[in-house]
């Protein structure tokens, strides 16, 4: 996604425009533990969005907005 977005309801319709895409998303949990994965963005809801593993498909991961308003998630979508 763009850096450019700068309110949250920009963030809520870019993702739930990226909804049933495929996308890959770069966690920046802190001390330099970035986490890298791909996958299906499920479902949105007004808080949170989740995001379905690719690989481990009995995985689900839960977001917020303002993770990405601070800059912790990034989403690209996968080129298809």
């Amino acid at each position: 996604m763009k850096r450019s977005i700068t309110t949250l309801n920009d963030i809520k319709q870019a993702v739930l425009s990226l909804k049933g895409e495929e996308v890959k998303l770069y966690i920046n949990r802190g001390r330099r533990k970035i986490l890298k994965f791909e996958g299906v963005i499920d479902n949105v809801y007004t808080s949170v969005f989740t995001v379905k593993d690719r690989i481990a498909s009995a995985s689900t991961h839960t977001y917020s907005y303002s993770d990405i308003l601070c800059g912790e998630v990034k989403i690209t979508k996968l080129a298809e």
